[in-house]
């Protein structure tokens, strides 16, 4: 199949890498503009670009998708198929409609659920025992196309947002192969989203890290792992930003003690209080700093039991 490819982060660089692989022809890969970065604000290719260059294809980063020379250029091209893998812009009907076999976006949740841009985090933040990849021919709306094929991924205790991203992109990708496969074959079926069971995920920023030691240890565990690795969840000792990045559960209750306050050290890290009992803190990350294993950061700093974990003053 010829293939026009538009996706932008690291989700979809395995998802372009098998589209090569299997044999199909990638005429062009469309991603986002380069970003200024850091503190000399150098422009960063995003992580499709990154890859295309690599493979020597051809690249295009539109500022506007209804831009004529860059529909002309499509057109040209003539594509049996555009994929679509987190881009990041929405697609005009002028290219949803240009393709032989339509747009086919490949979606990290299980619609009609988890709409939108933020669907692994979502899964993982309200403690999902399972979520999956769709693969649906894509219309003016967001995420809202008819349903090609599925997967089902069980989500692990020790998932995190992270885990779960590289997880659902190879399964993601087989699953786009098989989509071409029965769309070249004629043999795919299309089935129509539910409106009345469909889910829109929220926007995630690093506003919305900050954890809240009066909630159950439960839900502090699912945010914890749910902003893992970004936007990250974080805390303040003594004054100084610290990431929480690993954390485990705790039988130990403290009934007697403040939610948030230090109670106990082990040799896995330190236990705080929680709204229903205690977790244990095993990786952070303090202000300045690299990340650690608790057990290592102590070697060379103090944890002070009866120290309370609470905002910035």
């Amino acid at each position: 199949m010829k293939v026009v490819f538009m996706g932008t982060p690291l989700y979809a660089v395995s998802i372009l890498e098998k589209i090569i692989t299997a044999g199909h022809l990638v005429q062009l890969v469309v991603t986002k503009e380069d970003k200024p970065q850091g503190r000399g604000h150098k422009l960063e290719f995003t992580p499709v670009k990154y890859i295309a260059i690599e493979r020597d294809l051809d690249i295009l980063q539109p500022k506007n998708l209804r831009d004529i020379q860059f529909i002309n250029t499509l057109k040209l091209m003539n594509p049996d198929v555009i994929v679509v893998a987190a881009y990041g812009k929405v697609l005009p009907p002028e290219i949803i409609n240009m393709p032989k076999y339509g747009c086919i976006n490949v979606h990290p949740s299980l619609l009609p659920k988890y709409r939108g841009g933020t669907p692994i985090h979502h899964a993982v933040l309200n403690g999902d025992k399972y979520t999956g990849v769709t693969t649906m021919y894509m219309d003016e709306g967001l995420d809202t196309g008819d349903i090609l094929l599925t997967t089902k991924v069980d989500i692990d205790e020790n998932d995190t947002t992270g885990s779960l991203h590289d997880k659902l992109a190879i399964i993601g990708a087989n699953l786009l192969i098989e989509t071409l496969k029965q769309l070249e074959e004629g043999t795919v079926t299309r089935i129509k989203q539910n409106e009345l069971e469909a889910t829109h995920t929220k926007i995630i920023d690093k506003s919305m890290g900050f954890v809240n030691w009066h909630k159950k240890s439960g839900e502090i565990i699912n945010f914890i792992k749910g902003l893992t690795p970004w936007p990250s969840a974080y805390t303040y000792y003594k004054e100084q930003m610290m990431k929480i990045l690993e954390v485990e559960k705790s039988t130990e209750i403290y009934e007697k003690n403040k939610n948030g306050e230090i109670v106990a050290i082990n040799d896995r890290g330190f236990i705080v209080k929680t709204g229903d009992g205690s977790i244990v803190v095993t990786k952070i990350q303090m202000q300045n700093s690299k990340t650690m294993k608790v057990v290592d950061y102590m070697r060379g700093h103090k944890i002070e039991i009866g120290e309370i974990l609470d905002i910035e003053e």
